[in-house]
């Protein structure tokens, strides 16, 4: 998904469904690359995406089927990488 101006780099966005509400919405994967495949199970925070629209979740990283991001040293916790030792 290309975010609106002034912003342009393509954003990863993944078309989720919540099937005990019988919702469809959309959510911002955050981090670089990730790991989704169709019918896998993630973990959704409300929060916005403020250059997407119409993105009001964003994916947890480190839980259910999403992975981490890789070489990860700085804001790990907002990715879900463990710390090195």
């Amino acid at each position: 998904m290309s975010p609106k101006k002034p912003n342009s780099a393509n954003r990863r966005v993944a078309k989720v469904n919540i099937t005990h509400f019988n919702i469809k919405l959309t959510a911002k994967i955050p981090g670089e690359s990730h790991n989704l495949q169709q019918h896998s199970s993630i973990l959704l925070r409300g929060t916005r995406a403020r250059d997407l629209i119409g993105v009001r979740y964003a994916t947890i990283r480190g839980k259910y089927d999403l992975l981490p991001v890789a070489n990860r040293m700085q804001s790990r916790s907002r990715f879900g990488v463990k710390k090195h030792i």
